[in-house]
Order: structure tokens, then C-alpha cells, then sequence
């Protein structure tokens, strides 16, 4: 058993205001999508406030949205994020959210029990964009192994 569990941030600007009405179903959404993760096979954390998610944190800008969460594995995130009706959410994401010129989404491995915070997050999404996929900042379509796993 790995003593790393995953890490991801993905980020999203908001094309309009989240309490205008072009963003309302997505809000409508949130507190299913949400219960979903909590529910899904190897999730461990996800970043939240006292409201239950985390739209009122906007560390990247006033329209930018932060999702951040820490799973078992690659393979349970990915499961998630594409075999559950999380897709359904993710092909409406151009409806809500501008399009994204460099990387929105980073994945990297911390130690078992360490909840990263944002600054970390944003140093990896950063690494990502300057350097492309390393085992320190990676995405899905090239994954790397914790680092207590063979390649």
C-alpha cells in the first residue's frame, strides 16, 4: 500500500457572476456533485468552507473557482471525474466557464494524510504550466506513479 495519496486542483473562470442567472444551474449542481465524490470509491478530502463547497474561496481571482481534493489513487479520480454523473457536469463546464488557454487542472502525490493547502496547489498548477507533465505536477493523460511505486 502507498503511503501518497493523490492531490488535484482543477480551476474554472466563471463567465458571469455565480449568483446570476446563466450560472444557476451549475450552483443547483454543486452539493450533488459534491456528495457524489464524498461517496466515490477512494476519496479522502476535499477542500470546502462552512457552506460545504468551495465558492466563496477565489485565492486565483474574483472569477476564478478552485476544486481541490485528495484521492487514493489516479485510478479512483479518474473514475470519478469520467465513469460517474460527474461527466455530466464536466461536457456542460463551456456553458459556465471560459475556455482555458493553458492547464486548468494538475494532479500530484503528498504524503498520506497531508490536505494541501491552496499556495501548494497553485505552485503545482504553475510547475505544470511552465515545464509541462513531471512527476511533481502531472495530469491524466500523463500520469506518474507515487513515488513509492515502481514506474
Amino acid at each position: 500500500m502507498s503511503q501518497y495519496e493523490l492531490a488535484q486542483l482543477n480551476i474554472a473562470t466563471m463567465k458571469e457572476p455565480l449568483d446570476s442567472p446563466l450560472m444557476t444551474d451549475f450552483v443547483a449542481n454543486l452539493d450533488r456533485i459534491n456528495a457524489l465524490a464524498e461517496q466515490a470509491p477512494g476519496f479522502v478530502w476535499r477542500l470546502q468552507t462552512e457552506e460545504g463547497d468551495a465558492t466563496a474561496l477565489r485565492p486565483l481571482g474574483e472569477n476564478t473557482l478552485v476544486n481541490m481534493s485528495v484521492w487514493r489513487d489516479v485510478q479512483s479520480l479518474n473514475d470519478y471525474v469520467y465513469r460517474s454523473a460527474h461527466v455530466e457536469i464536466m461536457r456542460r463546464r463551456k456553458e459556465w466557464f471560459e475556455r482555458m488557454a493553458q492547464a486548468w487542472a494538475v494532479l500530484w502525490w503528498v504524503p498520506s494524510g497531508h490536505r494541501p493547502d491552496v499556495a501548494e496547489a497553485a505552485e503545482r498548477l504553475a510547475e505544470l504550466r511552465a515545464q509541462g507533465p513531471t512527476p511533481r505536477a502531472f495530469t491524466f493523460k500523463q500520469a506518474y506513479p507515487a513515488p513509492d511505486e515502481a514506474a
